[in-house]
């Protein structure tokens, strides 16, 4: 069976993970014919092509938080002007900062649609992407934006870096709730032999929320769970180290912000907790955790991530140096930078396959629907978007495995492409 990807439910709950409730919130319903303009690229070709990136780079989770997927995106548009451009279109970017509100979304939406006029946006990062059912109906093609949020299993015209099974016919998921695989747990289970594993969450809505999806996803997989919550304001992480050591977790997963986890980490060290694999996810994969985890080697050192691209690290690969040759500028480097740029690569293919025809909004359009396992250049697990009448009950699905260590950063775990599963499909509410 073909390797297949669709989108976790950790990867659906990074902002839960964040501590901030998001959701897709309606934005103005304008009547289509205020978008009917024709975006065609003229024949000079020195007009260049308008794209969107809208993030929240300052947004109240912290400063550059949500900025790799943009550095990806526009080191990856720097570098193909610099080699002629799109059929000798430049490509120009224009950026908007949401601030990370639903307001300041819909600002940035109005914007970059109505007065720029650009052909699509790519690489969206937006927090509260309230926009989302704007561009829906004003047929504008989102490409390659993260799933924080369920605006990309709700809305046609918007595709997600890790794809869609679901209708989107503006209801989330399937009558309100998406679907999420196992495989993270499957994997550790099979290839590390885990069979304790513990899920650490604060005494808040959303981390209590996501805590409880991934402790049901353990218990699918037949893992003893351990739940250990400390308290948002006051959070008492030494005493959870120290319950998770006396109850013998092999894994430890978590519910919390960056801060907390390295606070997390510091105390698993003092009270000499060893497990196999303290799990992390997409966002966390970066070359920060020298710093991030500077006072916790040992609990550094047995750092994994998992997600649904290669490894930013995997200088091995030609498409990913091609990456790091063209962000080594960049004072760090991170998983969501590598797929910004495969968002950005994504949608200069849709545009060439118009050129011929006119760069249109709908063309790019119909491009990005006909999409199926697209890899961006070996990059991706492959990308598919159906829409299916059903959930799936199960699926397979294929992991990118990187561990940390010190002196050699992220080393990759196998190959993303044979690293599958079949496994259950678990409902939850976004």
């Amino acid at each position: 069976m073909r390797p297949v990807r669709r989108p976790r439910a950790a990867e659906h709950a990074v902002a839960a993970a964040l501590l901030l409730l998001v959701g897709t919130a309606c934005g103005s319903r304008l009547p289509e014919s205020d978008f009917e303009h024709d975006t065609r690229a003229p024949t000079q070709n020195s007009t260049p092509l308008r794209v969107g990136i809208v993030t929240s780079a300052t947004s109240p989770v912290g400063g550059n938080t949500f900025t790799g997927p943009q550095d990806g995106a526009k080191a990856y548009f720097d570098r193909l002007n610099a080699r002629g451009g799109i059929d000798g279109h430049r490509v120009e970017v224009r950026e908007c900062d949401d601030g990370g509100s639903g307001v300041g979304n819909n600002t940035c939406v109005h914007r970059l649609l109505d007065e720029d006029k650009v052909v699509a946006l790519v690489a969206t990062t937006a927090l509260d992407y309230a926009g989302a059912s704007r561009v829906s109906h004003a047929r504008v093609p989102d490409i390659g934006g993260q799933p924080i949020g369920a605006a990309y299993d709700t809305w046609p015209h918007l595709y997600g870096i890790y794809g869609s099974l679901a209708p989107r016919n503006g209801t989330p998921g399937w009558d309100g709730e998406l679907y999420g695989g196992t495989e993270v747990y499957r994997y550790f289970k099979r290839e590390k032999g885990a069979r304790t594993a513990a899920v650490v969450s604060y005494n808040q809505s959303s981390s209590a929320a996501y805590a409880r999806l991934v402790q049901r996803g353990l218990e699918a997989e037949g893992y003893k769970v351990v739940t250990e919550q400390v308290d948002f304001a006051l959070p008492n992480f030494r005493a959870a180290a120290a319950d998770l050591k006396e109850q013998g977790a092999d894994l430890v997963f978590d519910a919390i912000d960056t801060h907390g986890n390295a606070q997390l980490c510091k105390a698993m060290d003092e009270v000499g907790a060893k497990v196999i694999a303290k799990v992390t996810n997409v966002q966390n994969w970066a070359s920060t955790v020298p710093d991030d985890y500077k006072d916790s080697p040992r609990c550094r050192n047995a750092l994994w991530a998992t997600g649904s691209s290669r490894n930013y690290a995997d200088t091995g690969n030609a498409a990913v140096r091609e990456f790091r040759d063209a962000t080594k500028g960049l004072k760090t480097h991170s998983q969501w930078q590598l797929e910004g740029w495969a968002a950005a690569m994504w949608f200069t293919d849709a545009a060439k396959s118009c050129a011929s025809t006119g760069i249109t909004r709908a063309c790019v359009d119909g491009f990005m629907n006909r999409s199926e396992n697209y890899t961006a250049d070996g990059l991706l697990v492959p990308v598919v978007f159906e829409r299916l009448a059903e959930p799936p009950k199960t699926r397979r699905t294929c992991l990118s495995v990187a561990r940390w260590q010190d002196g050699k950063g992220w080393v990759s775990q196998g190959d993303m492409n044979s690293t599958c599963f079949d496994v259950p499909q678990l409902a939850y509410e976004p």
